[in-house]
């Protein structure tokens, strides 16, 4: 029998959370370091001051984070002076932000608290921080056993925040349940991994039901309670969800074609300067579909997407046929399809666009 760890997010939500970090941080220490984007740091500042001078936590410095998740931005971070002298990062904004401080804080072996300043993705309540080469492109996953000791979800904020951040981040959620339930497709699971898959369909149901008024909420900015709820699965259940499935550090029930296909058009300028993680992804659940002959999900999917104004077709995410030509035989060996029940192959890949294509007609 194997012996494992397996460590789950501590969090808060409400207009108000900030203040709770009196409670939660001071016994970690008194000073810290604030890490971030700009527009993240910038919505968060005046609360989080507040809340630090309550508490009577000192904040060193207001740190930005350096634009992409990287190995090079992690190291320069670490020789900051605030940084060194800090007792604990708080990391605030949106996903690369959260990764950069969720890696510097293993490397340099200090706390992380997270402070998501959008509902675009998980990367506040989860174990690993996905890493970029300096052009941008897709390095790795780098993981760890730990989440960050408490994520603050300020709805305030999250409202506030521009709509297109959770109509991303609705697209790289519901995309959990379909590449996890794929990749563990008749096998026998460890509890872990069973409880990922099994609570899976949360990254999806709950956005079919509360997702499009979200949008439209998040719009007019109201703090509603489909708003509270979509942020939860995005920022929490699927956390959780991938935890679970990436407990042995891989990526074999974490992910799957959906992000195949994202990760290999990253190689274009177009993705990673006009377009957001989910949004990219989204596209891909739809190839991911058709690749499974999944036609009812599919259609789903389909009508979701076209709803709320996810993709439906290449151009929606700036790609040509011809560009997508391009990547097309590099998506079947990506680490996100190693681990499938079936082999993925151009032919594949090739058939499931002209379905999407004739679909768009």
């Amino acid at each position: 029998m194997e012996n494992y760890d397996l460590f789950l997010p501590s969090y808060c939500i409400g207009n108000d959370v900030y203040g709770k970090i009196k409670d939660i941080c001071l016994e970690y220490g008194e000073k810290a370091v604030v890490i971030g984007g700009h527009k993240g740091m910038n919505a968060a500042k005046d609360k989080l001051i507040k809340a630090a001078e309550e508490a009577k936590i000192e904040i060193l410095d207001f740190v930005w984070f350096g634009n992409d998740c990287t190995y090079d931005n992690v190291s320069l971070l670490s020789e900051n002076d605030a940084v060194k002298k800090c007792d604990y990062i708080f990391a605030v904004g949106g996903g690369k932000a959260l990764d950069t401080c969720k890696c510097l804080g293993q490397k340099i072996n200090k706390k992380v608290f997270t402070f998501p300043t959008i509902a675009s993705n998980c990367a506040a309540c989860t174990i690993v921080s996905i890493m970029y080469n300096n052009d941008g492109t897709f390095k790795e996953p780098y993981f760890f056993l730990r989440p960050a000791v408490h994520t603050f979800i300020d709805t305030e904020i999250l409202t506030n925040a521009p709509e297109k951040y959770m109509w991303a981040g609705i697209g790289d959620t519901y995309s959990k349940y379909y590449e996890s339930t794929i990749s563990a497709r008749e096998e026998e699971l460890e509890h872990f991994k069973s409880l990922g898959v099994g609570m899976s369909h949360m990254c999806l149901h709950p956005l079919i039901i509360y997702g499009e008024k979200a949008l439209e909420d998040n719009e007019k900015k109201i703090c509603s309670y489909e708003l509270e709820q979509t942020a939860l699965v995005i920022i929490v259940t699927t956390a959780i969800v991938s935890i679970f499935l990436t407990r042995d550090h891989t990526p074999d029930y974490n992910s799957g074609l959906a992000h195949a296909v994202f990760y290999a058009l990253t190689q274009f300028e177009e993705i990673e300067k006009n377009h957001l993680h989910g949004e990219v992804v989204a596209f891909g659940v739809l190839i991911l579909l058709l690749c499974d002959n999944a036609i009812r999900d599919f259609e789903k999917i389909y009508e979701f997407n076209k709803k709320i104004g996810l993709p439906v077709k290449l151009q929606d995410i700036g790609i040509s046929r011809e560009q997508f030509n391009e990547i097309i035989d590099k998506i079947p060996e990506m680490s996100d399809v190693k681990h499938y029940p079936y082999k993925v192959t151009a032919s594949m890949l090739e058939n499931a666009l002209k379905v999407l294509e004739k679909k768009n007609i």
